[in-house]
């Protein structure tokens, strides 16, 4: 980024130089206009954050352009799931294959933050965008977008405060294991200090779509991280809405992180709670039968570096609803998930990674079990 900024400048006070020189004969007063000109250019590239940051500084503003780009290869064995695993549609006829082959590129992402010092604290933006847009092909959709105010405020779409982003396990597919929360709401949002390694949040959001509800979601968690451990505890209550009937949506969730070893990491997270299956990765019904769906999950995730460039793991997720949520034909209660995954580190930006996925999922009417499985290669350049 810091090269490439460098020979725009470049090429930009070398045209302005080019034009001096005809300007010249014509008129000292635009000669002079376009030295400073000149100046001005040369004073922004002096103000440009160096040491390959990325960063560009318009002003007292500064800006950082960062995402991927992603390429995605998979072969489904027994039933399509899709550009991402999703262990929802196994089982499904219409998803029934003998093996299918597909590629995308919908993961990757472009963002852009940006920081203004001001009287009532540093003022932070930020808008990322990924190629995941509901139509199925490569569209924009917004992942982020908020305003932070010092250290304690943000508002706009995030994480949901009610999700644990630290023990959130690594994949080389998008969705990640079921039993893990998963939702990007607009929140205002409270950060305060307990003490030198831990945080307290408190949020106000807007619910997630298919809980249907006009209530906002009350949201609060407590944070402990040191170098080696972390752990987050959230809890959350609002409404859900279906139909006539509305519900109780109450649920609390714990994650954690512990560098056990040199190179290892260990995770985990287990959620429970009423109403709460959108929040999911397997997206249950908040609401079957006019009753609350009771839904608990839980991951456990190990990784360990293997040498300076290599990162292996394997992910286990499971899922379980007290009422049955239908897919189409078939209507499930409980899933598990397993990855099995590979990451080699190229080059600085360029990861090159391999995994195996197996889904099962059951049809809660006839107490019959399905399951499938892929394989999965991908390449991504950060930049």
């Amino acid at each position: 980024m810091k090269r490439r900024n460098t020979k725009a400048i470049l090429l930009t006070a070398t045209v302005l130089s080019a034009t001096s020189t005809l300007a010249f004969a014509e008129d000292a007063q635009t000669q002079a206009e376009l030295e400073a000109l000149r100046a001005r250019v040369e004073a922004l590239e002096a103000n440009s954050a160096g040491s390959g940051t990325g960063d560009l500084r318009v002003g007292s503003t500064s800006l950082d352009v960062y995402g991927y780009v992603k390429a995605d290869f998979f072969y489904d064995f027994d039933f399509d799931q899709g550009d991402t695993a999703f262990v929802n549609v196994i089982g499904e006829p219409t998803a029934a294959t003998n093996g299918k082959f597909g590629a995308t590129v919908r993961q990757s992402r472009v963002g852009l933050r940006t920081l203004t010092p001001s009287d009532i604290g540093d003022i932070g933006g930020q808008l990322e965008v990924d190629l995941f847009g509901s139509s199925g092909t490569a569209e924009f959709r917004i992942r982020h977008a908020n305003i932070t105010i010092g250290d304690h405020w943000l508002i706009g779409q995030t994480w949901t405060n009610f999700m644990a982003l630290d023990s959130y396990p690594r994949t080389v597919e998008f969705n990640g294991p079921v039993g893990v929360l998963f939702a990007r709401t607009p929140q205002v949002r409270y950060t305060g200090k307990l003490g030198a390694h831990t945080t307290f949040t408190a949020s106000v959001e807007e619910n997630v779509g298919s809980s249907n509800s006009d209530d906002p979601v009350l949201t609060a968690a407590v944070e402990f991280k040191n170098d080696k451990y972390s752990a987050r505890a959230a809890a959350l209550y609002s409404k859900a809405k279906s139909g006539n009937t509305e519900v109780d949506q109450t649920g609390f969730t714990v994650g954690a992180t512990a560098k056990l070893w040199k190179g290892g990491l260990f995770t985990a997270n287990y959620t429970d709670g009423e109403a709460i299956g959108p929040y999911l990765i397997g997206g249950g019904d908040a609401i079957v039968g006019g009753r609350a769906n009771d839904a608990d999950g839980y991951s456990l995730e190990l990784r360990q570096d293997i040498g300076e460039k290599l990162n292996i793991g394997i992910a286990y997720g499971s899922e379980d609803y007290d009422l049955a949520s239908s897919t189409g034909t078939l209507a499930f209660t409980e899933l598990e998930t397993i990855h099995v995954n590979a990451f080699y580190k190229a080059t600085d930006n360029l990861t090159l990674s391999a995994e195996y996925f197996y889904g099962e999922r059951n049809d809660a009417p006839t107490g019959r079990d399905f399951d499938g499985d892929r394989i999965q290669l991908a390449a991504q350049l950060n930049f």
